[in-house]
């Protein structure tokens, strides 16, 4: 068949086939495989359902199109130049180069049209169910009768090695529970893995499962070829409304070139023959390179032009819905605009010394709820730990089945997904997402963790039982490595308050924190409230560091630093070295990321670069703390586990009292 013998639909398909492929070979890099089975799949949806606008990629009421199959990057390019995107063909060309706005697995920002950063194979899927219940939030938060301004659908594209991962069943498990009916997963069932035929170890009934999980299943038989018979499957999917669907898209993997169903065409590309001749049988020129034939071009202009239409019609219908609910309206512009209500930390929480002793995480907790309160656009939950970690919201209401207005997520014991559906959530827009679990539990979703850093996205984590002080749960429940784990990742911001006010205004620093996701670690145990009328503000924790308490007169002969709990107890030792005439500062110690960002002479400040025996304090690795204590100090840390017994007899055991502190710091300075 040639070109001008295939009609539209097959002359686009193709036209994305070897788009697809071109970028692979120009790279001599990338995954051809799935680009060539899921073509028709990713034609039928954005030909026949995808309500988008090129023209403003970010239109709120846009659909979500998410590649949770990340590898099959070079098929979402294709498209989103075809649509008419910023993405010019040399872009193409450019598949995988330095400085290009296509990198090997999608990435959020590189390129308009990719909503979220996928590869790590699961993450797309998790991030979607964020995305989904995001639009139902802001339906239920908006939308009123006769003046619908939400109502857009969450599309997916999955792989096998997608439902492989554990997330998959979790974000599988709360979706359907919740009833998600606008989440619509398109999984490229073509039976094949990286290492060969999934017969060998991927032989779950995947309709079966997720029907089992409150979903419902269609299939599409053929859908490397039957354009129709995918749009009818969509279309099926999207008449059931109370719960998402999945459909099961029987392809072949490679689908017409030399490997068609053969796990080699998973990874690696195709090589010049089998290119010509992958070409030869979809009856494309065989020699030709990034070829776009002017009816398909006319064919996706029109699509995008019908898209332009689509976003003017809803333009003007939130102009009717702004003349008919203007603070409604307000509310939407401000969030659009990445704002938080007028006034949103006024109501910030504070405490005297003569305040009974409360945990970091009680306090957080209280913060919390007043952010809430005042701020809308605040969602977000707990895995199942909201008493402990008191995230809870005080009117007790929270999303359910069908019901998507409260602010209040129940997560469930699943980690992962929470951390990966709140990076969807602040991805979809509008809004601001939080998650909450005990901190050792943070390694369960350090996947999901990662990729919020490396987006950017302003998520906030109220992590508690931060320390060997947790107690009588064991070395099972103690974090020691967590703290190091989370401050390796870039872009991540980690506060440790030491006090009920500190944890309060760690919350006003977290919500103004828009670039990257902010963990605010918290005590199971009460700790005194510092007496703010001796130390000075807790406001200053926006600095992450701030000298907490000097000696009377002249310089320190030494500096104890600290986070969290232990700040309290390098306030003791400072006061027992004191009554042997030795002048020590002490350093409250909340964040090293927001001290890193202090001007060199705000930093010299407080660790005075002449002051060089240091000794820093915190329950956990000790890793990282060298930079602080540099080469003549010492850090009082972990290095090993904890154990099972009261907190304050695990602490003493292991070095944390005032005591053991003294001793370092007077053999550190050579003092009896």
């Amino acid at each position: 068949m040639s070109l001008a013998e295939m009609n539209v639909d097959q002359l686009c398909v193709s036209t994305l086939r070897t788009l697809s492929i071109d970028a692979v070979s120009a790279a001599n890099s990338g995954h051809p495989g799935a680009p060539l089975g899921c073509a028709a799949i990713v034609h039928a949806l954005w030909s026949r359902f995808m309500r988008f606008n090129p023209a403003a990629p970010d239109w709120q009421d846009r659909d979500r199109f998410i590649l949770s199959a990340g590898h099959a990057s070079a098929l979402l390019y294709s498209i989103l130049h075809l649509s008419g995107y910023a993405l010019p063909l040399e872009e193409l060309r450019k598949f995988r180069r330095l400085g290009s706005m296509t990198p090997g697995h999608p990435e959020a920002g590189c390129a308009p049209g990719v909503e979220t950063t996928t590869g790590p194979l699961g993450q797309g899927l998790g991030n979607a169910v964020g995305m989904a219940i995001a639009e139902r939030y802001l339906a239920a938060h908006f939308n009123r009768p006769g003046h619908v301004i939400v109502d857009h659908y969450t599309y997916v594209l999955a792989s096998d090695g997608d439902l492989m991962e554990g997330i998959s069943q979790e974000a599988a498990s709360l979706a359907g529970h919740l009833g998600l009916g606008k989440l619509i997963v398109l999984y490229d069932d073509n039976m094949i893995s990286l290492e060969g035929p999934t017969s060998g170890w991927f032989t779950d009934d995947t309709a079966a499962r997720f029907q089992a999980c409150g979903w419902q299943a269609v299939r599409a038989e053929n859908a490397d070829s039957d354009v129709d018979a995918v749009c009818a499957a969509i279309a099926e999917a999207r008449a059931t409304d109370d719960k998402p669907s999945i459909i099961l898209c029987r392809t072949h993997i490679g689908y017409a070139s030399p490997l068609e169903g053969s796990h080699k065409a998973h990874g690696a590309p195709l090589n010049a023959e089998q290119v010509r001749a992958t070409k030869r049988n979809l009856g494309w020129p065989e020699d030709s390179e990034f070829l776009v034939p002017d009816r398909a071009h006319e064919f996706f202009a029109a699509l995008a032009d019908k898209g332009r239409r689509a976003h003017q019609a809803w333009q003007e219908q939130f102009s009717r819905y702004a003349e008919k609910y203007p603070d409604l309206a307000a509310e939407w512009r401000l969030a659009a605009q990445g704002g938080l209500p007028e006034g949103w930390d006024e109501s910030l929480p504070s405490w005297t010394q003569d305040d009974a002793p409360l945990s970091t995480r009680v306090a957080a907790g209280v913060a919390l709820e007043a952010m809430r309160k005042r701020c809308w656009n605040l969602i977000g939950g707990c895995a199942d730990l909201a008493s402990s970690t008191r995230t809870l919201p005080t009117d007790g209401e929270s999303m359910d089945t069908g019901r998507f207005d409260p602010q209040n997520i129940r997560f469930g014991v699943r980690e992962h997904l929470m951390a990966a559906a709140c990076s969807g959530i602040a991805r979809h827009g509008l809004l601001r997402a939080y998650g909450s679990t005990f901190t050792v539990f943070s390694d369960y979703a350090r996947p999901a963790l990662r990729l919020a850093a490396m987006m950017g996205v302003g998520v906030i984590y109220q992590f508690t039982h931060d320390s060997i002080a947790l107690g009588e749960d064991g070395p099972t429940h103690q974090p020691v490595g967590q703290l190091a784990a989370l401050r390796c990742i870039p872009n991540w911001t980690v506060i440790r308050p030491a006090d009920a006010n500190e944890a309060a205004e760690a919350w006003k620093v977290a919500l103004s924190n828009t670039h990257g996701p902010t963990a605010i670690i918290c005590t199971r145990q009460k700790l005194p409230v510092l007496d703010r009328s001796l130390y000075p503000s807790a406001a200053l924790l926006e600095k992450g560091a701030y000298v907490l308490a000097d000696p009377d007169e002249g310089e320190p002969a030494i500096i104890l630093m600290a986070s969290g709990s232990e700040v309290h107890t390098a306030l003791a030792a400072a006061r027992r070295l004191s009554e042997r005439g030795i002048a020590a500062r002490v350093v409250s110690f909340p964040s090293w990321e927001l001290f890193e960002r202090q001007p060199q002479d705000y930093k010299d400040s407080v660790l005075p670069p002449q002051v060089e025996k240091r000794v820093a304090v915190e329950a956990a690795s000790p890793m990282g703390w060298e930079r602080y204590t540099g080469q003549r100090g010492t850090v009082i840390g972990l290095d090993r586990f904890g154990a099972s017994g009261p907190g304050e007899e695990v602490m003493k055991l292991l070095g944390f009292s005032p005591e053991n502190v003294e001793k370092e710091a007077l053999a550190l300075l050579g003092a009896e």
